[in-house]
């Protein structure tokens, strides 16, 4: 079986574009659990000063 030359630049060429792919839907994941993390965070302070108000 022989490798051609093309097999040099399709193979590299496909780790490269599947490395890109997966950085970019990583960075586009990541975002959006900062995100719901940070709305998680905002309800559960305005929970706790509902409560703290309720109490006083």
């Amino acid at each position: 079986m022989t490798m051609t030359l093309g097999h040099f630049i399709y193979i590299p060429g496909i780790l490269l574009l599947g490395g890109i792919v997966g950085y970019v839907l990583g960075a586009r994941a990541a975002e959006a659990a900062r995100e719901r993390a940070a709305e998680r965070d905002e309800r559960r302070a305005a929970r706790e000063a509902r409560r703290r108000a309720s109490t006083d």
